[in-house]
Formats: C-alpha cells, structure tokens, sequence
C-alpha cells in the first residue's frame, strides 16, 4: 500500500534529508520525502500508524507527521523548525498513487484529473510529468472503477504503482490507435531512443514518442539531445572481445567496431532529406531543360520527337519527384487538412497538385480547355516543370533547414559530450575501469591527470586544478584540494587525486544543466503568443488571396489572362511561409538558452529570458550574492567565560545548523582542535540565530532579535564595542548564556571582487539596486557605502524582503531578485525573474528562474545582456518574416504587372519561400558567437 503524508518542520534540504532517512530506517517501508511541498511518500508492506512514523521523527528533530488530503492544489506552509504551532491538515482515510498513460499535454491532464473528482468520496491530484495521479479515497475504490470511468473520456489508462517519481515513466501518444499494455505501466525514461518535439512548438512543451512530423504545422519532428550513452566495442572476428572504448583486438589486431553503431535522428532525416534531393534534381534538370528550350522560337528538340511526345517524357520523369522525393509534402499537406491544422505544407501540396493535376488532365484531355491555354502546336501548356522544380526547392529548402536547426542545439551537444563514458574506480587499493553508469554514491575513484571528473563528489586525497570554464564560463582554472567539491564534466589538471561520488546519473550538475537547457528550449515566450495568433488565420487568408487573384486576371487580366491568373494563383500559395513565423522566436530561444548554459548562466523557461530584458529592480541579498559567502571567524570575546570555554558552547549548537555564519564558526573550531557536545532542544529561527539546551544551560547565538525574544539584556558598554566592529562591515552575533549575554562573535565576509563593477554596469543599463538584508544596519551602511549603493535596508526577515517586493511591484516595477539561502526562497517564487547563486542552497535554486553557476553579480550583467541580444534576435525575425509575407505574397499575386511589367515565377517564389524559413535560423546562429 502507498500512503501519502503531510509533513511540518522541514525548512531545507538537510531536514529533508533527515525526515527521509529517518522514515526509511523503520522496517518495511520506502519512503520519498519532496520538501516542496513538504510529503512523504510511503510505500509498506503492512499498515504501519502513523503514530510509530511520528516517534521516529521526534527523534530526529521537531517534525510533525499527518496523512493528508492535499497533494499539491495548494503548497502547505513549511513551518520553522522552531516553530511550535503545528497546522493540522485535513484528514483521509487512505491515499494511493497511480500512473496514468496516454497523457500528452495540460488538457489531457486536466481531462483525466476531473473525470476522477466525479467518482464519488475520492479526491484526485494528477501531474503529467511524472503521469501520475495521487488519490485520496474515504474507502477503498478498486482501480477497474478508476479505469471504467477513464475509458469513458479516451485512450487513458491507470494502474496503482510502486514509481514515485524517481524514474519518468514514458508518454503514450493521445492519437494512438493500438492498445496500452496494462501489465507493463511504468517504463523507465529510454535516453537512446529519445523523445521528439516540434521546432514550432505548436502543442506547447508536448513531446512525441517517435519519429515523424508534427500533427499540426506538418514539419519535421527533432530529437531531444538525449544523455550520452556509453558505447561498447567489439571485435568483428571475435566477438568476445567487449571494451568501453575504440583500439585494436588484443587477439587479432583489428580496428574494433561499435557493438550497437547507432546515428542520431537529425542525421537520419538530414540523410534521408539529402537522398529524396539527388532523385528530386535528377529527374528535375531534364524537364526544366526541355521545358525552357520549348520557349525558343526555333525549338531543336521537335527535330527528335514532337511536341506530344516530349511531354510524355516530361510526365515520366516527373512521376518519381511527384510521387517519391516530394511525395510526403502531400501526405502532409492532406494530414492538415483533415485536421484542419493548415500549415505550410497545406500551401505547397495544393499548389504543386495543381500545377501537376492540371498538367495531365491537359494532355488527356486538351479539348475541353479554353484556346488560350494552348501553344501553337494546338498541346495544352503544361507545368510539369513548375510543380517538379517546386518540389525540389522546396527539399533543398528543407535540406538547409534540417543542416542549420541541428546547430541550434550545438550547446546542448557540447555540454552532452562533456559526460565522461567511464572512470577508474578505487578498490581495495586497486584501480579497476568501469562505465560511468556503474558508479554508486559513496565509491572512491581516481581521476588521473587530464581526465574529465566522472560524477560530482569531494577530493578524500589530493590536490589539483581544476578546469570549469565548460560549467561556469569562466576560463581560470580552479585550485582543489581535500575537502572541496567537483562537478562531472570538469577536466583535471596535472595532477592525480581521489574523491567520493556523491552525486551520480541525473543527479550530477551537468545532468541538471543539461535536463535545464532542454526544458527551456521547449518553452514558449510570450512574444511567441502574436505569432501564434496570426498563424491561425494565415493559410485560410493566403488560400482566399490566391482564388480571387486567378478570377481577377481571368477577369481583367492580359490575354491569355487565365493562364496569367492560373500561374500567379500557385505562386500566390508556394510563396507564403507560416514556418518563417513560427520558426522567429523557438529558434533564438533554442540557441540563447545554450549560449547562456554554456557562459554558466541557467535559464528555466523562455519566459524568464523574455522578462528579464524588462527588470528596471534588482534586490540582492548581502551575504553569498555580494559577499564571497564563505564567512570565517575573526575573534571570539568573552565577557564572563574563556574564549575557548565561549567557541566550545557556539560550536556545539552550529554543528546542528547550515547556515555559512554556522559553518565558519564550527569550521573555526575544529582548527583549533575543540570538542564539539550533544545539544538538546535545537531550534533554528529565520532571521534571527540559533538557540538550544548544553549542559543544562540555555544558550542562544544570534543578532539582537534573538536577544529581545529570549530576554537577555546587552549592555552598554558590550553594545559599543559591537557597534564598533559593525561599522567595519563586520557580522557580530551576540552569545547568551541563560539570558544573560557573555559575548559575542566576530565574522568577516569578504566582498566579491566583481560585485562593485557588476552594480555600477546594472545602474548604468538603468537598473535600481536595493540591498536586503538580515544583518544589522551598521554593518549594512559599511557594505552599501563601499558599493556605492544609495538604497539598502537593514534587518531584514523573510517576510520582510517579500513586502519590499510586493510593494514595488504595485508600484508597476519588474523586479528581480538575487539570493542564495533558504531564507530567501519566497522572495526568490514572489520576484518577476528570481535569480540563485549557484553556490547556494538546493531550496533557492528550485525556486529561481534563472541560477548563477559561479554565483556572482557579473553573472547578472551577462543574463541581462544575453536577454537584449535574443530579444533583439527575436524581434528581427519576426519583423523579416513579416515582412517577406506581407511584401510576398502581394507581388507573387502581380501588383507590380501594371506598373512594371514585372511577374513572379512558382519556381522563384518556391525559391523565396525555401530561404525564407533558413534565413531566419541562420539569423538566430548569431547568438552563439555573442561575446556576454
């Protein structure tokens, strides 16, 4: 059975972790704890109370645990871990997760979402990405009654499931005409076979299972760049030889061969494309060719056949283009129809099948046409050439288009090489290679000198320098040594180390940028919304311009004047180009986000590009974000006890804490080899300290909040010498021992040496800088008047940075945020574009829209500066493809005949319309030689 649990307390992922490990100690259980929003989701083999999952983690901390009836319509409050007052959910009798297949977009979820919420004493939550449905029931509903109710609305299936999350289960098509296996629900993510998506996104971020062309704008569908997968090797005489990399067999000497020699879909259709082009120019030259000699006054081809025959050559000839090389613009062309999604394709099918249709019933049937549609040789005028030439351009169109999208995901293909194939991992002392897929959290492994880091983790043993300019941008390499962290993907130096994997598969930084990249690359602007509207009546419009431009030149056309009306009338239809406009914002969006991945800057949507062009606000925490957050201790003074009686209680009670100030505090005292004692009671309060029980003595450590709760008074003469430390710039915490305040703490942090010229470069482009913080107004004003910042404000709690926002936004400000603590994830969610610094914390992270890798304000100036350049980008597509249509279609139609003479040919405005689409790709490539 699988239960669902509220649970209170939690504030980090530390806690997360403890609530998680604390459930999965009790036998008979798996546990999954999220922290927002704060459940626990538990699969037992028996019904365990929840009384007994309360006991376990009140031995951990001050946790509250309750089975629930939310699951995420609203996000429960994560309550302090000091807090006291405990919300008591709504109760359920039983909560049970299901997967769901058959899901592919909102409205499908939303669909089987209140199909199930008609059933009645049960209340269902269901998420597309995982598909998975959280049911509360008041008594247990058999899944055939789920099911039942399901099939009454389409092709859904449900069945109860052990998948909670850890794995993405894979996404059945809605159109899909073959049945579901019921018995095989949950199929793990296959990153080999990969998942497709539009270039348009014409169905949003919806992702198809295979190969083929979008149901809606008819184009071809792409491949998401999919993990890299470690190739084996084998030997084509002996078989038994298997390595994870290329080389000779140590049998017989021969090259060795791919096991599974596997080709990406983008080079499968790029080759596929190229192959239908060389059948489409050959058969294509010769029918131009006798078309155009036909033209001459003395035609020398009627000395070898007549006029009859040539055109039968020319139908021969034109079947293989018509038929095979060009054929699935028809298929396409007919999808769009039936579906009523009028694309591009609409367009070309129609006016290449008219051209050809009219061509053959003219040679079987020449009588019954008008005389002005035929030569002087009495054969009709046909236009085998005009539909055959149209065909190929507009293969060579896509032949150029397929070559240049496959360059919009190049960051991502760069980033994806960057994952090593395999490691050496340390046992026993010995040094053994294995896959990287093989690694498991806690195993020591070798990097060698020059080597890519396998997986993120610490160096137990070594030194070296480490390359991250692939990560973060930035070209110096970095200085490691025991302790600190690496990150998968990075290049060694010179020298050998050993570190401890901590972070395996999807959860190391590269595969989190990577999974980031991809998100954003599907995502839609809002600039895309105009584009969008415009295309819903654009081939309806361009198909009624083109009907009444054939009876205006029947009508009032030279003679013969409905031949003039016939020809423009397909030019009319090949020239108009929807893709150029669909194509204007995905595909700068595509590049941009690459670009700014690969300069360390991570974007989660196209939206936050899009706004953060738009910030004239940027509020910036102090510690971490301008601060280098890696505070150290200064010196300790003591009132009434000894400095190292005072550094034995305060880092006592930090080991139980995570915040910087915390850890510089414990950090100092093991290097001055002090002991560290248990601590009862601990209680974390935001923005004010730490307080707990040692000794039988209650101590707390914080500012001169935590002072005024606890009820300890400071003295004048201790207050002075505070002050005077404050205005240094220093961070001084006050120590109380049984309320009475012994002394206190000095703390430096110093200011990153890009933040002054990051500010004044913000302030220039007319951005407003406000620094918030929780420190005291002393120490604030010293780091303000350094930044030269004229607006900052002091002691600041949480809530307090969420109002100055609130307040600004009123006030009709877009406001960014930059913040790296756990204190700072709500300002970061209320913010029009939440920026993390990426040395922060995991909470902070998930709640920006864009994080800061290296974790600097220059990395604010790049973002920004990345987001004029695409929206610039985007805008000149747009205007391009705008303009082509509305310049386009006009003169395909003939209004410059009556003032020039001047008329457009199919083949040119098939041409035209080729180009169109690539330059506007072509246009966007220029994102990546930005120089940020």
């Amino acid at each position: 059975m699988i239960h669902t649990y509220t649970i209170t307390g939690m504030t980090c992922d530390g806690c997360r972790t403890k609530v998680e490990k604390a459930l999965n100690a009790i036998e008979g259980i798996e546990a999954n704890v999220t922290l927002n929003p704060p459940l626990a989701t538990i699969t037992m083999e028996k019904h365990i109370p929840t009384e007994q999952l309360q006991e376990a983690l009140r031995a951990v901390g001050k946790y509250n645990i309750e089975m629930t009836m939310n699951h995420g319509h609203e996000k429960p409050v994560a309550k302090s871990c000091c807090s006291t007052d405990v919300k008591e959910p709504k109760k359920a009798t039983m909560t049970h997760t299901y997967t769901v297949t058959g899901m592919t977009c909102d409205g499908c979820r939303t669909k089987v979402e209140k199909t199930l919420n008609t059933i009645e004493g049960i209340e269902a939550n269901v998420i597309l990405d995982p598909p998975l449905a959280t049911i509360a029931m008041e008594k247990h509903i058999p899944t055939e009654q789920l099911q039942e109710v399901l099939a009454a609305v389409g092709k859904y299936n449900i069945e109860m499931t052990m998948n909670h999350g850890h794995e993405k289960s894979s996404v059945k098509s809605c159109c899909s005409t073959t049945g579901h296996d019921k018995k095989k629900i949950v199929v793990p993510h296959n990153h080999a076979g990969g998942k497709y998506y539009c270039p348009m996104h014409c169905e949003g971020e919806k992702m198809y299972d295979k190969a083929g062309d979008c149901p809606v704008c008819g184009m071809d569908l792409v491949q998401e760049p999919a993990a890299v997968q470690v190739q084996q090797y084998t030997c084509p005489m002996h078989p038994e030889v298997i390595t994870n990399s290329p080389g000779s067999c140590p049998i017989c000497g021969m090259d060795l061969v791919p096991v599974e020699p596997t080709d990406t879909e983008e080079n499968k259709v790029y080759k596929e494309l190229l192959r239908k082009m060389r059948i489409a120019i050959l058969f294509t030259v010769p029918i131009f060719f006798i078309a155009m000699i036909e033209m001459m006054h003395d035609n020398p081809l009627l000395k070898i056949m007549d006029v009859g025959k040539w055109n039968w050559v020319q139908l021969l000839f034109s079947l293989p283009v018509i038929f095979h090389a060009g054929w699935m613009f028809f298929v396409r062309g007919w999808k769009s129809i039936v579906t009523w999604n009028l694309n591009m394709f609409t367009l070309i099918a129609i006016g290449t099948g008219m051209a050809f249709l009219f061509s053959i019933v003219g040679m079987f049937f020449p009588d019954i046409f008008p005389e002005e549609f035929k030569s002087d040789h009495g054969t009709i005028h046909l236009y085998f050439e005009a539909a055959t030439v149209i065909i190929t351009l507009v293969l060579l169109g896509q032949l150029l288009e397929a070559r240049a999208h496959s360059q919009t995901s190049g960051a991502i293909k760069e980033l994806l090489k960057l994952a090593p194939t395999e490691a050496t991992l340390v046992l026993d002392g010995v040094d053994k290679v294995i896959a990287i897929h093989d690694i498991k959290k806690g195993d020591l492994l070798r990097v060698k000198p020059g080597d890519k880091i396998p997986v993120d983790g610490k160096i137990t043993d070594g030194e070296s320098t480490i390359d991250e300019s692939m990560i973060t941008g930035e070209p110096i390499p970095v200085d490691k040594k025991v302790g600190d962290t690496v990150s998968s993907g990075t290049i060694n130096g010179n020298k050998s180390f050993v570190m401890v994997a901590e972070k395996v598969g999807s959860e190391t930084l590269l595969s989190q940028i990577i999974q980031m990249v991809n998100n954003a690359s599907r995502s839609r602007a809002p600039i895309q919304k105009l584009a969008d509207s415009i295309a819903k009546y654009f081939v309806p419009i361009v198909v009624i311009i083109s009907i009444l431009t054939f009876f205006i030149w029947a009508k009032f056309g030279p003679e013969p004047a409905m031949v003039y009306g016939f020809i423009n009338a397909i030019a009319v239809l090949i020239i108009a180009c929807p893709c150029a406009l669909g194509l204007a914002t995905p595909m700068s969006v595509m590049v941009g986000v690459g670009k700014g991945a690969q300069s360390g800057i991570l974007i989660k949507n196209a939206e936050a590009l899009e706004n953060m062009n738009k910030i004239n606000v940027l509020i910036t925490d102090k510690t971490g974000t301008i601060t280098e957050g890696k505070p150290s201790v200064e010196k300790i003074v003591a009132l009434q006890y000894s400095e190292e009686e005072l550094l034995h209680y305060i880092a006592s009670l930090n080991q139980y804490s995570e915040h910087p100030l915390a850890e510089a505090v414990v950090k100092f005292a093991k290097a001055k080899n002090v002991s560290l004692t248990k601590v009862d009671d601990f209680e974390s309060i935001a923005g004010k300290g730490v307080v707990g029980t040692i000794i039988d003595k209650k101590l707390a450590l914080g500012n001169k909040k935590l002072m005024e709760q606890v009820g300890a008074i400071v003295s004048g003469a201790i207050e002075e010498k505070i002050i005077t430390e404050q205005k240094l710039g220093k961070t001084v915490s006050y120590i109380a021992l049984d309320a009475n305040v012994v002394g206190f703490v000095t703390i430096t942090d110093a200011i990153k040496a890009t933040s002054a010229a990051a500010i004044k470069e913000l302030m220039h482009q007319g951005v407003e800088v406000i620094m918030l913080t929780g420190d005291n107004i002393n120490t604030a004003k010293a780091v303000a008047d350094e930044l030269h910042l004229t607006s900052f404000q002091a002691g600041c709690l949480p809530e307090d940075k969420l109002k100055v926002i609130e307040k600004l936004q009123a006030e009709g400000k877009i406001v960014a945020m930059a913040g790296d603590g756990i204190n700072d994830a709500p300002a970061l969610a209320q913010s029009d574009i939440g920026i993390a610094m990426g040395t922060g914390t995991d909470v902070a992270i998930e709640s920006a829209k864009i994080t800061l890798v290296k974790g600097d304000l220059q990395g604010i100036v790049k973002a920004k500066n990345l987001s004029h350049a695409v929206m610039s980008n985007i805008k000149q597509n747009l205007f391009f493809a705008f303009v082509y249509n509305i310049l386009g279609v006009p003169i395909a139609a003939g209004v410059l005949y009556p003032f020039f003479g001047i008329l457009l040919s199919p083949m040119i405005a098939a041409l035209a319309m080729s180009f169109s689409s690539v330059s506007v790709i072509v246009n966007a490539l220029r994102l990546r030689s930005l120089k940020l």
